[in-house]
């Protein structure tokens, strides 16, 4: 097994933690999102710190690649690829909705939930839009991650045949449009310690990402107001 330092700040919510094989070894979080880039490298610091092991120790790092946050996901990959280029190991990018679907997991078998057949993250995009996917019990993508504008006929095919857990900031937004009992609305938290299980089977398999090329999945450009000014 391996010591992996796991980094996620594509959302709301920013993480990082240390682990040793499955095991979680310390872990710091920060709610303020304004805070994620000051918050990284001091949480870091004291994770190493609290486990009394040297920053050299680690043998690779994971990350959230995204979608996410614009700027989360900057913040989140710089801070992977800074350890990674410094200390010369490995870097494993992962799919923030796919992260998130551990969770939900894990939310799914604490709560006794049954029956569930799909797994639905939305990261909130703006206005009626989300960033999206379908996985299933396997964490096999049903439906590719996608940028989506929500509406009464998304997901139809889907809802139709199957039992569907909707979560994460932007799943409000879509409750509104679908009153199929078979569907299920729950709140649901990830952090670092969800890349965990992916993280140690991409490095088993040793699936690491071209440090040099490595870049965020946005799934969709960044747009900013062209500003007017006046003379």
């Amino acid at each position: 097994m391996a010591l992996i330092l796991n980094i996620d700040t594509a959302t709301e919510v920013a993480s990082a933690c240390l682990s040793d094989g499955s095991q979680l070894l310390a872990i710091r979080e920060n709610h303020q999102q304004k805070e994620h880039a000051s918050f990284i490298n001091v949480a870091i610091g004291e994770i190493f710190n609290e486990v009394n092991l040297p920053v050299n120790s680690m043998e690779a790092v994971a990350v959230t690649i995204g979608p996410g946050s614009y700027t989360g996901l900057r913040v989140g990959l710089a801070t992977a690829k800074g350890f990674c280029y410094a200390l010369k190991v490995p870097l494993i990018t992962l799919s923030t909705l796919k992260v998130m679907t551990i969770a939900a997991k894990k939310h799914v078998i604490k709560n006794k939930i049954e029956g569930i057949d799909l797994f639905c993250p939305m990261i909130d995009a703006r206005r009626m839009e989300v960033f999206t996917a379908l996985f299933d019990e396997e964490l096999n993508p049903v439906l590719a991650e996608c940028a989506l504008e929500l509406s009464e006929k998304s997901f139809s095919d889907y809802i139709l045949k199957n039992s569907i857990f909707f979560f994460g900031n932007g799943s409000n937004k879509f409750s509104s449009f679908t009153t199929n009992e078979k569907n299920y609305f729950g709140t649901v938290q990830h952090n670092a310690s969800d890349i965990i299980p992916l993280a140690q089977q991409a490095f088993t398999r040793k699936r690491f990402t071209n440090l040099a090329y490595a870049e965020p999945n946005y799934l969709k450009e960044f747009f900013t107001p062209a500003k007017i000014f006046k003379y």
